[in-house]
């Protein structure tokens, strides 16, 4: 099989392992395009705004069995009936076809359905989703632009009419919001990888110091040497003044002494002139 980049036999492009049909191809011709594929590995299958067979996903069958995600949205769908069986399909996307019944086969055809979109669709009473009771694991189901949305006490009924359901119309009983697990998983992804890349970065700075970091180091260290040196300097100054003033009090000293002792000379020169 040609392959593109992403693009396989130019109905298909292939990305994170799901196949997502080119708008406006006629479905048989996808499931002829994939058969060397390997059908029985596919796990997420995007047939969107592709061309049924009045109504019908031809060549859609049971050899999907790992399929986990299925997306036809505006395929022109009237019906369920014809979907394979599908043990491992958990999401199920329909909305804005044309289905108006018929839904009492998904728990036949899709045991272990989490999540159900019929946004868009003819759906009109709540007796049309009262078969999907039996689909024990449904945790999630969109009726967006339907009519039965316009019917008194339509979220409380609803939740009645299915417990086992948490959110609806993307929303809980409470009236708090569904959270988009596929945002939060990529979100949590980007966090992981920052945080990555804050620790790589952490340990590049300290083991290779910016070259300017290195000069403010280099100069704190001149500064701290200068500092010692004009302390020694002060300290050498003032060793200099006191050895300068106990100089000046000893020639003080001298002074004063020298002067006692001219005056006793006078003293006794002029006690010898009075004994003569």
């Amino acid at each position: 099989m040609e392959r593109s980049g992403h693009i396989v036999a130019d109905v298909f492009t292939v990305f994170a392992g799901c196949w997502m049909c080119a708008e406006g191809t006629f479905v048989p011709h996808v499931f002829w395009r994939m058969q060397h594929s390997g059908i029985n590995k596919v796990k997420e299958l995007v047939l969107d705004n592709c061309r049924s067979n009045e109504g019908k996903i031809e060549g859609l069958t049971d050899e999907f069995e790992e399929l986990e995600f299925l997306s036809t949205i505006n395929v022109g769908l009237t019906t369920v009936a014809h979907l394979p069986k599908l043990n491992k399909l958990k999401k199920l996307e329909l909305s804005d076809n044309r289905i108006s019944g018929g839904l009492e086969v998904l728990a036949a055809k899709c045991p272990n359905l989490t999540h159900l979109n019929l946004s868009g669709n003819k759906i009109k009473d709540l007796s049309t989703i009262e078969p999907l009771k039996e689909l024990s694991t449904l945790k999630s189901l969109d009726l967006f632009n339907c009519e039965v949305t316009n019917l008194n006490e339509y979220r409380d009924n609803v939740f009645k009419l299915l417990p086992q359901l948490t959110y609806l119309d993307g929303y809980d009983k409470d009236d708090k919001e569904a959270p988009d697990s596929d945002a939060e998983v990529y979100a949590e992804g980007l966090d992981d990888d920052e945080e990555d890349e804050d620790d790589v970065d952490e340990e590049e700075y300290d083991e290779d110091t910016a070259p300017g970091d290195e000069e403010e180091e280099e100069g704190e260290e001149d500064e701290e040497e200068n500092e010692e040196e004009e302390e020694d300097d002060l300290s050498g100054e003032e060793e200099e003044d006191e050895d300068l003033n106990d100089r000046e009090v000893d020639d003080e000293d001298d002074e004063e002494e020298r002067g006692q002792k001219r005056k006793r000379d006078l003293d006794e020169e002029g006690e010898d002139d009075e004994d003569d």
